[in-house]
């Protein structure tokens, strides 16, 4: 039958893409349905891949101002920047990733069904785009449908002066001000982005310190680094209103010693948290049980009804805190696909899902923090080194930062890597490796590390964890 396969996606991004192309790659008829009118969801239109275009060429600004640092020439020119080509080189870059979605799905034999999707019961989704048609899942659903932007009570987000992410990532003109709520990755990505890019920017965080998931020793060095670029940051402030203005947002705010501030920008980015998808969905119709929107799922990612499963941002587990990341969603699609196809890997481990934050400095982080470590009982032990001590980070002109290993006293085990500074979001993948590997201090240490490289501060932190670094 047309309409029949073995599994149906609800959803193309991270999670759904790559769940629809494991699942064909093991045999199973495939069908993505999805509304939108390109494929990849958030990450590749509107989240990670057009926000670290914007780093990229934040970054290629940095190094131009210092143009005389680096011997170059530029004659009488000013250096500026060119929005225009800026979002041109963008989404030349995201539409050649979400074309290349496209092909896979061809190569693979993947059925696009555009539309919105909609649980029908007993395996069925109804899918609506001008005209309704019903596809049958014999094996199994899967609900991809991700996270959106959300705001907090008393917030009216206008999506003009009030904004999301977004609508800051197609911003035509660099704003004189502009003002952030939370400092997750989201919000500390844009500072870097919009302070490089000129703008006077205020970090608004209502817990005491910003980065606030990470190990407190990185949240530290990001807050001098961004105070020392320019950045106003305000921890522990809560934003009590916002109203917005032809050309301005008026923001009230309580500082942690309960005064009343004003604060004035030209826009207020809410970058607070994003909420699930779920609300077209007939996820309560189809009796799936649903935790402040999210999809509760077991392990392997199974719902409480048959036959459905879910992945991805609109998620959520017993266990609170299921991180919203682009990478872990695929690994939940190829785990859910295997697992359907009879090819079974054995549960996620969430202590070694690895989080990167594309802010300058950068940060990359896998494992416990040492405050996480110490919760669980464990006697734990730390090691750190700094990478402006390194002659690449010398060579590179990034020197601020450093790499921290938390380990447990006993049996030597590496624990978790907080690392901030260059190539932090690259350097992170050994020790990700390490913690699957079950890495004791002892072999990092003898692991050799190139030299000049910036992987070298990942083993000289490996050398100071037991009281020998080389260079410091």
């Amino acid at each position: 039958m047309a309409n029949e396969y073995d599994v149906v996606v609800i959803g193309s991004g991270t999670g759904g893409y790559v769940a629809a192309i494991r699942a064909a790659q093991l045999g199973l008829r495939t069908a993505v349905v999805e509304r939108a009118p390109v494929l990849g969801g958030t990450c590749l239109n509107w989240g990670c891949i057009p926000t670290k275009a914007l780093l990229e060429h934040a970054h290629s600004l940095k190094i131009a101002q210092d143009w005389k640092e680096w011997g170059l020439t530029l004659g009488d020119a000013t250096i500026g920047l060119d929005m225009k080509r800026v979002h041109s080189r963008k989404d030349t870059i995201v539409k050649g990733l979400t074309s290349g979605v496209e092909l896979l799905f061809k190569k693979n034999k993947i059925d696009w069904i555009k539309g919105s999707g909609r649980l029908a019961g007993n395996g069925t989704v109804e899918v609506t785009d001008g005209h309704q048609q019903t596809l049958t899942a014999r094996k199994e659903i899967i609900v991809a449908t991700g996270s959106q932007p959300r705001s907090v009570p008393g917030i009216e987000i206008d999506r003009e002066r009030i904004i999301t992410s977004d609508e800051a990532i197609g911003l035509k003109e660099i704003p004189k001000s502009i003002a952030i709520m939370g400092t997750g990755a989201v919000g500390v990505e844009f500072g870097s982005i919009f302070r490089r890019f000129g703008s006077e920017v205020t970090l608004i965080e209502l817990l005491p310190r910003i980065v606030p998931v990470e190990d407190e020793a990185i949240s530290a060095e990001l807050e001098r680094s961004f105070k020392k670029q320019g950045i106003k940051v305000l921890t522990g402030t809560r934003v009590t209103s916002a109203k917005a203005g032809s050309n301005s947002v008026t923001i009230e705010a309580q500082t942690p010693d309960g005064t009343s501030i004003l604060l004035d920008a030209q826009y207020l980015l809410v970058a607070t948290g994003r909420g699930p998808v779920t609300s077209e969905l007939g996820a309560k119709e189809a009796g799936l049980r649903l935790e402040r929107g999210y999809i509760h799922v077991g392990s392997d990612f199974r719902t409480n009804v048959p036959g459905i499963s879910a992945i991805g941002d609109v998620i959520t587990f017993d266990k609170p805190g299921h991180p919203q990341l682009a990478h872990l969603s695929s690994a939940e699609g190829i785990a859910v696909a295997e697992r359907i196809a009879g090819n079974a890997h054995g549960p996620i481990n969430y202590d070694q899902v690895p989080a990167c934050t594309y802010c300058d400095p950068e940060i990359g982080s896998v494992g416990l923090t040492e405050q996480e470590a110490q919760a669980r009982g464990y006697e734990v032990k730390t090691g750190s080194f700094k990478f402006g001590i390194l002659g690449r980070a010398r060579i590179a002109g990034e020197v601020v930062g450093f790499v921290k290993i938390v380990f447990e006293k006993k049996y030597d085990e590496i624990l978790g890597v907080h690392m901030i500074g260059p190539r932090s979001t690259e350097l992170v993948a050994e020790a990700t490796l390490a913690l699957r590997l079950e890495c004791t201090v002892e072999e990092l240490i003898r692991t050799i590390h190139a030299h000049p490289t910036m992987s070298e501060a990942v083993g000289e932190a490996a050398h100071a964890a037991h009281g020998g670094a080389i260079h410091a």
